[in-house]
């Protein structure tokens, strides 16, 4: 019976600590400062953008930029931004929360109810983004209590200063008193603009930001609150059908408008040359008007006046190195990128649609293989052709396979030992390490008696143009005439498999840009 006054003690004990581990402080003074009201100059701000303290409320954070926007939906169902604070201390690098005592602050889609307010908060107010949500587990995540709250400390947290998080936890409350349930905390790395999805396209977190931007998609184009689902390991963005659990909810038309114009912009970005960089930080960020005498911008002018009390401010250190841009190259890197046609690609409005982040196509009108009439004009006996003769030479090999996709007959060489003009782009249909069809190697080379005088014929591949070059007889001169042989339904069975081997190296010469 001694002991458990003893076990009583210490489950008291091990409460009060969880206590302290969730942010509690069990102070009256915490009490008084939740019962703050609205600033009276944040009330006005309302009424000028028809808004009321007890509307439902929306907050969106952006890390690089350090800031935190409160949004308020208005008579008519859609939001608009109230105002915008800047973020004191954020931790760690731009990308998800993974595990506990990783710095992190997460990035994604939480709500936050009631429940999750703390007016007892160790960091003077404070309320939990619910990290980690069904999202997070569903890939394995790990961490707990990663709040947004008061003084300039982070671990994990976005910390707002004092005067900040008093002001954001009234507008809070007040829209909890107006029945609003839950509202929407939407934390991101970064605005989803089309300059930084080019700038970090090549982040190993890109998958995850394009699915974040999803969302920020249908927020910021419909201005209305997604409904969030998450479908394996990705979340899914929509209507009521995305809150009903579909994996492919409708995406509104507007939405799609948004996405495809910010894809054309992003290529748009690609195509002029924007590097692809990744900002490494040494502890997170920190907004610049806390760091200047002055503000950057009339954002924040409105803001106390000398800076508010900071409090303890986490790795000060940290915070005196800016962020490093390393630029990161792509693991594979593309043949080139296409180019838009300005004769084909035109949008209604005339403007010219680039193809994003596409290999290069087949060329529209690339150099046929020259007729029988074509290789007699020459003047005099060129060297033969011959497979190997392609390996430093990408020009002969766009001569032999050019008219693999059609197009308009190429001219006449000038000179007698050069061949003809060649298109420069790359043939991308056929891959180097695939070896040619067996009936087309059968003609890539002349029979032994007639290469001095007529370029070789590649049955199969463009029969309208092989039964045009039969039906007229070569002019050719009496010395070549002499012997020349008709060419065989077959190849030799001698003298031309030796240099079968080579025929990959023809495809080798591809250029590359």
């Amino acid at each position: 019976m001694a002991m458990r006054p003893v076990l009583a003690a210490s489950a008291l004990a091990v409460a009060l600590s969880l206590g302290a581990c969730q942010d509690a402080g069990f102070s009256a003074a915490g009490s008084a400062r939740a019962r703050e009201p609205i600033p009276p100059k944040t009330v006005a701000l309302m009424a000028t953008k028809s808004m009321s303290p007890r509307d439902p409320i929306l907050i969106r954070a952006f890390k690089k930029e350090s800031e935190m926007e409160v949004w308020k939906r208005g008579a008519d169902g859609r939001y608009a931004l109230l105002k915008t604070f800047p973020i004191c201390r954020w931790s760690g690098q731009l990308g998800p929360k993974i595990r506990e005592g990783d710095r992190q602050a997460p990035e994604g889609f939480y709500p936050i109810a009631m429940g999750q307010m703390n007016p007892n908060s160790s960091y003077y107010l404070s309320f939990d983004t619910g990290y980690p949500n069904a999202f997070d587990r569903a890939n394995g995540r790990t961490g707990s209590y990663l709040m947004v709250h008061g003084t300039c400390s982070s671990a994990g947290c976005f910390a707002m200063t004092d005067e900040a998080i008093s002001e954001i936890y009234a507008i809070a409350r007040e829209a909890f008193a107006g029945g609003q349930r839950a509202f929407q905390f939407q934390s991101y790395p970064f605005r989803m603009t089309p300059q930084n999805l080019a700038k970090f396209r090549n982040d190993p977190n890109i998958g995850f930001w394009r699915n974040l931007k999803e969302g920020s998609d249908y927020f910021e184009a419909l201005n209305e609150e997604p409904r969030v689902g998450v479908c394996g390991t990705r979340y899914v963005f929509g209507g009521a059908d995305a809150a009903a659990g579909a994996c492919n909810p409708k995406v509104d038309p507007l939405v799609a408008v948004k996405r495809e114009k910010d894809e054309v912009e992003v290529a748009e970005l690609i195509a002029k040359g924007a590097p692809a960089t990744r900002l490494v930080y040494q502890d997170g960020g920190q907004h610049p008007f806390f760091r200047e005498s002055s503000p950057s911008t009339q954002l924040f002018a409105e803001q106390a006046q000398p800076r508010p009390n900071m409090g303890i401010i986490s790795r000060p250190e940290a915070l005196a190195a800016a962020p490093e841009e390393i630029t990161i190259e792509p693991k594979v890197k593309p043949v080139l990128l296409a180019k838009a046609d300005a004769k084909h690609e035109k949008g209604k409005h005339g403007a010219v649609k680039p193809t994003a982040l596409a290999f290069a196509a087949p060329a529209a009108n690339p150099a046929p293989i020259p007729t029988r009439e074509a290789a007699a004009a020459s003047a005099a006996p060129a060297a033969p052709i011959t497979v190997a003769s392609a390996d430093g030479d990408p020009a002969a090999y766009r001569k032999l396979l050019g008219n693999l996709f059609g197009g308009a007959p190429a001219a006449a060489p000038a000179a007698p030992a050069a061949l003809p003009a060649a298109d420069t782009a790359p043939v991308a249909a056929i891959s180097p390490a695939a070896p040619l069809p067996k009936k087309v190697t059968a003609r890539l080379h002349p029979a032994p008696s007639a290469h001095a005088a007529a370029a070789p014929k590649v049955d199969g591949l463009n029969p309208g143009a092989s039964k045009k070059a039969e039906a007229k007889p070569a002019e050719v001169k009496p010395a070549a005439k002499a012997g020349e042989a008709k060419p065989a339904e077959k190849a030799p069975e001698t003298g031309k498999r030796t240099e079968a081997p080579n025929r990959n190296r023809v495809a080798a010469s591809q250029p590359a840009n």
